[in-house]
């Protein structure tokens, strides 16, 4: 599943009129500093950008990862909604049914052979035919291949074996240093790894060279030796190229695709650009301030990706957040509560922990130095400056003020703040914060407050109209057609967008508390009204307390607050009697702690978390002060849903799931998955990635969903435990049920395309196996929208959903990828449901972006990572002294209690 980075401008069909809306996507928010924004609300969620095994983002059954999977964006801009769509009904639900073949019968039986053979992500059963039709103009634009002649391919080995990070630097110092001699006056293409493609042939079969370049990728009094060779692989006949890029074999395409990719990147006008993972940013597209050091640019991601229509370059406008090229002194002081000290007074014990918190990692410049030496921060001295001596061999020890005004004439102004501990490469140095400035360009990559995501999202977020036109202009400002090297390689870049046909799906009738009639609500434009309607399973909370920790909040206003959120918990269904004395039922247990918390205090609301649903065993729900002094009934209502989903509730369900008319799914038990991993920050050695599976325990309502969670080595993005706790679930599911599921639909968020295989050969066998070993046989399903021709694979089974109405801005689809299928699912059924499932979201009455049960993985991920925060922080990160140490060891999650982990305790 991906979210993708597609911008879908829609025309209606003559079948009626338009209605216009400008969207955003505020029902899956970030809060995750450092993600790109497109036009997703990053204000409740941490960032992340999806991606996928068959999903959303980068799903698959797969926007956004968030976060550097390599999946694609295709932000959805809606534009126009045709008239005259109704809600689903009983006929389109059977004219959707596949029918049971004995060819699919035999596929249904798993076997110990069966396990072990190879497996392949399913060719597309065809094209969905339900829905409104209409057309819409996506963000893709063609690309042609013109060359005649050769490409040549060639593998560069680097010995000794250099990071990762310093590839791309160390073959830019060797074409700046032999590009006129050795090289032949050619430019190659490096995709990074181990390639380089050429489009003449370089003057030799093999070649050694010798690459200086410093740890930090630039030229300073220390340098780095790395001998390079370049070893000649192949000889690739252009005529040929278009016939190889549609081949089955998927790491070949893959490889010849990126290796293009790398070709447009390197047009001579994005040299200057700043790359960070598939997007390119630089202040010249625009940059603004956000507070506490920081600011956005903007930017674009860039994917050249195989369509049906032959190769397609996918562009989306986003932005990123970077630390603004400032003093230390500055970026500090905007970091303290107060600024800093008067009077030359040293830091309190709080702001030098603060400081060294948000200095850590940073790369800084220093300014007294001709040769602008660059450090990365590893730390801060835990003296201050005038307290430190800096010592050599010629001049002794001297005080480092001292040292500074004999050696460069400086007089320092801040003698009594911490200096800087940097290393030299042979030993820790300190150097005063006020000669260093922040170097530019350096991505920002921690969580964002509430006042950075306003203002971020309210620079960036625009209509989708507004979107186009900045597009079409940035294509045009590129100008691909004209670079040197572009045309070298023989690619052509339209510069029109792809005007493809869609679909608006109907969509589905939701049931609350009741009978229809009147417990029936439509939908309209994605979202609805409760009005009066009770919860479809509203839970009795008869012990519960609330907990002030807001010294801004008196108790006569948590007293209101409480009594109005008992009044809206009523309207719902859910509370039998009001709270009288807590101390008179201190002896039962409870069920539910309501917490103030001060405003903004998320640290103090993490740690709430892990001492009740690791220690305490009880739900809890965190309110700021903020909220609590003027509660609106919007918000009360908000809370309300979470809080009954949490003491084990259900809000709403499908209509059509109720009445057992949905084919497959409610024919026979079914369960539904969602999976997510989500990674450390950058930096974080010590943090251990945190993967979420969660899983349907309600059928046929499919609306309750118990999740699990565990650490695993950082970066690891297969999810190591599947197997266990797909077992685990399963077996949970048949408490539940009385009996195992006869289906399995598996939702997977955060898997690239390029890990397709990976995750089919392990997450796929993992979940097999435990298929084997249980009673009785299951059959699995990976899905992978509604614009499902053109823009969309040539071969495999995918499609985009845009399932959500957003509030602002340019709201972006949703692509989802089918990795496996033995249930022989229509294009018409697998969108629909899974269109569908996007309005049981628990937390509001809007449908969100993404299929729930991988929303729901995200959350209980992010849940997860809380418990460790404190740990974390106390251990340090790999730019503390320690250096870059490798984690040896990946510490258990604390065990959650078994009561919170048969409830959502994560929404």
């Amino acid at each position: 599943m991906s979210g993708s980075n597609d911008n879908f401008f829609r025309r209606g069909s003559r079948r009626g009129g338009w209605d216009t809306s400008s969207t955003t996507d505020t029902t899956r928010g970030g809060g995750g500093g450092g993600d790109e924004v497109t036009s997703r609300n990053y204000g409740s969620v941490s960032s992340y950008n999806t991606r996928g095994l068959c999903g959303y983002g980068d799903s698959s059954v797969t926007s956004y990862n968030t976060q550097g999977h390599g999946g694609y964006r295709s932000s959805a801009v809606v534009e126009r909604i045709p008239r005259g769509l109704t809600t689903l009904t009983e006929d389109d639900w059977k004219s959707v049914r596949p029918s049971l073949t004995d060819d699919m019968a035999r596929k249904l039986s798993l076997s110990p052979s069966s396990l072990k053979k190879p497996l392949q992500p399913p060719a597309r059963p065809g094209f969905g035919k339900l829905g409104l039709r209409c057309l819409v103009k996506a963000n893709h634009f063609l690309v042609q291949l013109t060359a005649h002649g050769n490409l040549y391919r060639y593998t560069v080995s680097t010995e000794p074996d250099a990071p990762k990070k310093l590839n791309k630097d160390i073959m830019v110092a060797l074409v700046n240093t032999y590009k006129n001699s050795d090289l032949g006056n050619l430019t190659p293409v490096y995709d990074g790894r181990k390639i380089l493609l050429t489009a003449k042939e370089l003057p030799f079969i093999v070649k050694d060279f010798t690459v200086k370049l410093d740890e930090q990728g630039g030229t300073s009094a220390r340098e780095l030796e790395y001998k390079v060779t370049i070893k000649w692989a192949s000889t690739i006949e252009c005529r040929h190229l278009t016939q190889l890029l549609a081949v089955r074999q998927v790491e070949t395409q893959h490889e010849m695709i990126h290796l293009l990719d790398a070709v447009l990147k390197s047009a001579e006008i994005l040299k200057n650009y700043t790359p960070v993972a598939r997007s390119l940013f630089s202040p010249s597209m625009g940059r603004g301030p956000l507070s506490h050091g920081l600011e956005f640019w903007k930017g674009f991601y860039q994917s050249l990706r195989p369509t049906q229509m032959g190769l397609s370059l996918n562009i989306a406008a986003c932005a990123r957040v970077f630390y603004q090229p400032v003093t230390v002194i500055e970026f500090v002081s905007k970091n303290l509560w107060a600024g800093l000290p008067h009077d030359n007074k040293a830091l309190t014990e709080r702001d030098h922990l603060t400081a060294e918190k948000v200095l850590k990692g940073v790369t800084v410049v220093v300014s007294h130095r001709e040769d602008r030496r660059r450090y990365k921060v590893l730390g801060l001295s835990t003296k201050p400056c005038n307290q430190l001596v800096f010592s050599s061999s010629n001049a002794g020890e001297r005080p480092i003020p001292l040292y500074f005004y004999e050696k460069y004439n400086i007089t320092l102004q801040y003698p009594t703040l911490p200096c800087l501990e940097v290393s030299n490469g042979k030993h820790l140095i300190n150097l005063p914060m006020e000669v260093c400035n922040i170097v530019e360009g350096q991505r920002y990559s921690n969580k964002l407050n509430e006042a950075q995501v306003k203002a971020l999202l309210k620079a960036t977020a625009v209509r989708p109209y507004e979107k186009a036109n900045q597009l079409k202009k940035m294509v045009e400002q590129i100008n691909y057609d004209h670079d040197h090297l572009v045309k070298e390689f023989g690619l052509q870049v339209n510069n029109n967008f792809t005007l493809v046909e869609a679909r608006v799906l109907p969509p589905p009738k939701l049931l609350y508390n009741g009978t229809e009639p009147e417990a029936v609500i439509d939908p309209s434009m994605g979202h609805w009204k409760m009005s009066n309607q009770r919860l479809h399973e509203p839970m009795s909370v008869r012990f519960w307390a609330c907990v002030n920790f807001s010294p801004n909040i008196r108790e006569a206003s948590a007293q209101v607050f409480c009594d109005k959120l008992l009044d809206e918990c009523n309207r719902k269904g859910m509370l039998e009697r009001v709270l009288h004395d807590i101390h008179t039922e201190s002896g039962q247990q409870l069920q539910l702690l309501i917490i103030i918390l001060p405003h903004s205090a998320a640290y103090y609301g993490s740690k709430i978390k892990q001492i009740c649903e690791t220690e305490l065993g009880i739900v809890s729900q965190c309110c700021t002060s903020e909220k609590v002094l003027r509660p609106g009934a919007a918000y009360l209502e908000h809370v309300a849903l979470k809080i009954n989903v949490k003491v084990g509730g259900r809000n709403v369900v499908l209509l059509d799931a109720a009445n057992r008319q949905i084919p497959l799914v409610t024919d026979d038990p079914t369960i539904i998955f969602g999976a997510d991993v989500t990674h450390p920050q950058l930096g974080e050695a010590f943090s251990p990635s945190i993967a979420a599976v969660v899983a349907s325990m309600d059928w046929p309502y499919f609306a309750k969903y118990n999740g699990l969670v565990s650490a695993q080595p950082p970066r690891q993005e297969i999810i190591l435990d599947l197997s266990k706790i797909v077992r685990k679930l399963l077996l949970a599911f048949k408490h539940n049920n009385g009996l195992l599921p006869h289906r399995i639909i598996f939702y997977r968020d955060g898997v690239s395309e390029d890990e397709f295989s990976t995750v089919l050969l392990r997450e796929m066998c993992a979940i097999r196996e435990v298929l084997y070993f249980l009673p009785k046989n299951l059959n699995a399903y990976f899905q992978g929208t509604v614009v499902d021709s053109k823009i969309c694979h040539p071969s495999q089974f995918d499609f985009y959903l845009c399932s959500h109405a957003g509030i602002k801005g340019t709201s972006r689809p949703a692509h989802y990828h089918v990795l496996y299928d033995e249930n022989d699912f229509t294009p018409d059924l697998l969108q629909l449901f899974t269109n569908s499932l996007c309005y049981t979201f628990a937390r509001c009455t809007r449908s969100v972006s993404i299929v729930p049960p991988a929303y729901y993985a995200h959350l209980a991920a992010f849940r997860a990572r809380t418990y460790i925060e404190e740990e974390i922080g106390k251990t340090g990160s790999s730019t503390g002294r320690a250096g870059n140490t490798l984690m040896a060891e990946v510490r258990p999650l604390p065990d959650i209690k078994e009561n919170i982990k048969n409830v959502m305790f994560y929404c």
